[in-house]
């Protein structure tokens, strides 16, 4: 089996699938994909020519090749059960694809590199302006989440139970780019508290953007 997962550093939903992957304890061969310099990597021909929506990440699994991150982490769930990283009951297993989805869906899109970027050259916003904005839609997300947790009590270490499930996946690079954005992870302490026993698991501080070998 050879898993090659093209990712760049900061990325969240690249994140997402590192964690995944090491919580799997599956080994991978990591190509950094620089979303900045010089226009992004992602444009060149030869990564089109792999990801043709130019975003990161993307895996590629014996010659075959996913992207979108919570496909692929469902991919990898059903390829290796073990941990599972969603559960088998019904109600659960969307419960935690719910959770996966404010974040994924709702909050990610809207502070992504291809975003902001269009916010500041072709909307003309200052710097000023597109700080308001990530912290405004990361707080409605991290809000409904939060929301969520509170009141159906199903939360334990983790954001369902008290073993890791995609949704932890989802939550800690979420956490990671609130507090880059500007947004204090200790207004929701029990967010903060799930975020503390991720990444105590090497399989998550592993994950770590810093610890990429392209992170700069």
């Amino acid at each position: 089996m050879s898993l090659e997962l093209y990712s760049y550093w900061r990325s969240s939903a690249s994140y997402r699938v590192r964690i995944a992957l090491n919580l799997k304890a599956l080994p991978y061969i990591y190509h950094g994909v620089d979303l900045v310099h010089a226009g992004g990597d992602q444009w060149k021909p030869e990564y089109r020519a792999i990801n043709p929506q130019a975003r990161v990440p993307t895996l590629v699994h014996d010659g075959q090749r996913f992207t979108q991150s919570l496909a692929i982490i469902e991919y990898l769930d059903e390829m290796h059960h073990q941990p599972a990283l969603l559960p088998r009951d019904p109600e659960a297993r969307a419960r935690v694809r719910m959770l996966s989805h404010i974040i994924a869906c709702d909050i990610q899109p809207l502070q992504n590199t291809s975003t902001t970027r269009y916010l500041k050259e072709t909307l003309k916003l200052d710097d000023a302006a597109i700080a308001g904005w990530l912290r405004e839609w990361i707080t409605r997300g991290l809000d409904a989440y939060n929301a969520h947790l509170e009141h159906d009590h199903l939360s334990g270490k983790f954001s369902h139970g008290d073993t890791p499930t995609m949704a932890d996946c989802c939550l800690v690079p979420q956490m990671f780019a609130a507090e880059r954005f500007g947004v204090d992870p200790t207004r929701y302490p029990r967010l903060a508290l799930i975020w503390e026993n991720c990444n105590r698991m090497s399989a998550f501080a592993a994950a770590h953007p810093a610890k990429q070998t392209d992170a700069r």
